[in-house]
């Protein structure tokens, strides 16, 4: 499910200010610097393969439990890239887990608000991020900057079962 809510479903939206995020309630958060950052998308995939292994997502005991973590992979890929690509870079890559779900937040400084291309078509090449991020995640949305320009792109994804 796509929408432009702010954010998910039960969830008040972000702490006052720009930069807070919404902890689980196991408190499990990492955060990564992306800033001028070179090489932001290979960084930030291996910083999420790291939480994932910490918090017993890797290395997968079964089919679903792989194709989880590969999804989680694959979304920060397309987040980050699309901060690279449409909004001056990634500022900050944010993962939160609690026992239902994962959540993704990258911060920019970009105006633009990201959207699926529609129609979408398979077959052109580019333009299929959002588009990605819609099918494989429970929801996604995008919070702005309270105190500035930017944004923070959002997305959660079920935990393996």
């Amino acid at each position: 499910m796509s929408t432009a809510r702010p954010y998910s479903p039960g969830d008040r939206g972000p702490e006052s200010g720009a930069t807070a995020a919404v902890r689980p309630s196991h408190g499990q958060i990492r955060r990564l610097a992306l800033i001028d950052a070179s090489g932001a998308v290979p960084r930030a995939r291996d910083f999420a393969r790291e939480a994932l292994r910490d918090w017993g997502w890797l290395p997968a005991a079964t089919a679903d439990q792989r194709a989880a973590a590969e999804d989680v992979l694959l979304v920060v890929s397309e987040l980050v890239t699309n901060a690279c690509l449409h909004a001056e870079g990634p500022e900050e890559l944010r993962v939160s887990c609690d026992a239902k779900s994962l959540r993704l937040e990258v911060k920019d400084t970009g105006a633009g608000t990201p959207a699926p291309r529609m129609p979408h078509r398979a077959g052109r090449p580019g333009g299929h991020g959002m588009f990605i991020v819609e099918r494989l995640c429970l929801d996604w949305g995008v919070v702005r900057n309270a105190d500035g320009p930017g944004k923070t792109v959002w997305a959660e994804l079920a935990a393996p079962g």
